[in-house]
């Protein structure tokens, strides 16, 4: 169950909708029987494939239904930098924008979840060592 929650978590904060899981993370890191590795895998696949519903609601909605600056600057970055670039989707605000521009700039899905992926991991891991 702790399990099945964390990913949920990990997976809405990674959507457009507001809220974090961090603090589940941490607080299951310190009082659940699962190892740094599984809660580790759990939040990192639940939050990357929700970065991926963010990128397919890109692909979707034409880039000139939503106009906010902060969008149309991620545009612009993912056009300049390319996948690459998706490894900061973990930030807040500008990542939710940051993979809906991948989706809009058609960046490949594999490579989007990639970088994405490894950008999420990097941060979990980072939050799991310092607190």
């Amino acid at each position: 169950m702790d399990l099945t929650a964390l990913f949920f978590s990990a997976f809405l904060a990674a959507t457009l909708l507001p809220g974090g899981s961090e603090a589940l993370l941490i607080y299951l890191d310190h009082v659940s029987q699962h190892g740094f590795w599984i809660l580790l895998a759990t939040a990192t696949v639940g939050n990357t494939l929700g970065g991926m519903v963010s990128y397919a609601m890109g692909r979707i909605i034409p880039a000139h239904r939503l106009s906010k600056p902060n969008l149309q600057r991620a545009l612009i970055k993912i056009r300049q930098y390319g996948a690459p670039v998706l490894v900061l989707a973990w930030v807040p605000f500008v990542g939710d924008a940051l993979c809906v521009a991948a989706g809009w700039g058609r960046l490949n899905w594999i490579s989007a979840a990639v970088f994405i992926g490894i950008g999420k991991t990097a941060r979990y891991a980072l939050v799991m060592a310092v607190l």
